[in-house]
């Protein structure tokens, strides 16, 4: 069986270690346009759910993952500069440079081809191989050369975000919030190894005019960040890596395979970055294909059953997304609440949590709603 995979991001890398691992006689061969040792953006956060199918899928890349992980075990949420913990969560952090660096060895061990600096033009010439799979992310060549055949849809959320890294390191998973004199922006930041940190900042469509970001150059926008956000960044500068001020792509596909090509990944859908599982769900495709290709060398058949198995957890997380995306663009209006009522509300709005799990799950945080009659 020959299979091309176009992207050499996590969810491309995994999948072609997997199904090399299953059978060694498979030819597999990684494209991927970008230098192998480029990656845009910083660190990466998993949960410890996502961490166990690590575990189970590939114990030997997982060891090595584990080695480099930064833990935690509550999330904070910082709002009128009192920081609510909320407890019974567990989180991890990697660099992304390093979680590819990890699959890239791991994939080169088991015999993948990995060709890097390989911009397509082209897919269609790719075509003659067994399987071809797009996981090459938002932007997917596979899937805008096959358009008419996969009928993607994409919006263009109204909050902008701007992704930064700095090198003060965090002790868990922080939201900030911050009334700033242009309006409401909210940091998310989280630690990546012992001496980085990933830092976003967001703000509403009406912060981001009034502060004038729309016509602010790079280096403005750092500047300006980094004096909204100084008091946490303590002394710390905000590193650039191709940070551009961007409205969210929340983007989905009708059909996610044609014939022998399917799509994985950013290249299928998005995940909102607030609920912090884009890599998990991406890496959560490439396993749910190759259990498929375990059961099965047939393409067509193999096809269905990845899309029958995986396309109702898909939809399903993509609503609890999709709340929450609609819960920050309505931020601005939460802020009246005082910290821990609003740590509640944040903590709500997915409509998954239920107040008898969130009593079991976060004892501590139960006691500070019970505090102020929350529960």
């Amino acid at each position: 069986m020959k299979v091309t995979v176009v992207g050499g991001g996590p969810a491309g890398l995994y999948l072609a270690l997997l199904l090399k691992r299953q059978d060694p006689a498979r030819e597999i061969t990684v494209l991927e346009q970008n230098p192998a040792g480029a990656t845009y953006g910083w660190g990466v956060v998993f949960s410890d759910r996502a961490l166990t199918f690590l575990a189970a899928t590939d114990p030997e890349s997982y060891r090595r993952l584990e080695r480099r992980l930064q833990t935690w075990d509550d999330q904070a949420i910082v709002h009128r500069g009192r920081a609510v913990r909320i407890d019974g969560l567990g989180f991890s952090g990697i660099a992304r440079l390093e979680l590819l660096r990890i699959l890239q060895e791991r994939c080169r061990e088991l015999g993948v081809v990995l060709r890097f600096d390989t911009r397509l033009t082209d897919p269609a010439a790719l075509r003659d191989c067994d399987l071809l799979v797009g996981a090459d992310g938002v932007n997917s060549v596979v899937r805008e050369t096959w358009r008419d055949r996969f009928e993607p849809a994409v919006e263009v959320l109204s909050n902008r975000y701007v992704w930064y890294g700095t090198a003060q390191p965090f002790d868990c998973l922080t939201l900030t919030f911050r009334e700033h004199r242009d309006g409401v922006f909210v940091a998310h930041h989280y630690r990546y190894d012992e001496a980085g940190s990933t830092f976003i900042v967001e703000c509403d469509a009406e912060t981001f005019a009034a502060a004038g970001l729309g016509s602010a150059s790079e280096e403005e926008s750092r500047r300006y960040c980094e004096d909204v956000f100084r008091e946490e960044l303590g002394g710390h500068a905000l590193l650039g890596n191709r940070s551009q001020w961007l409205g969210f792509r929340v983007g989905s596909t009708r059909r996610w395979s044609w014939e022998n090509v399917v799509l994985i990944g950013d290249a299928l859908r998005t995940v909102h970055f607030s609920i912090g599982s884009g890599t998990r769900m991406a890496l959560e495709d490439a396993i749910t294909l190759a259990a498929a290709f375990a059961a099965t060398d047939d393409v067509a058949t193999a096809l269905q059953g990845f899309e029958r198995a995986r396309r109702p957890a898909v939809e399903k997380f993509l609503g609890v997304a999709a709340r929450s995306f609609t819960w920050y663009a309505a931020m601005r209006d939460k802020l009246a609440l005082a910290p821990v009522p609003f740590a509640y509300d944040y903590m709500m709005r997915s409509g998954t949590l239920s107040r008898e799990r969130l009593r079991a799950r976060f004892p501590r945080f139960s006691a500070a709603l019970d505090a102020h009659g929350l529960t």
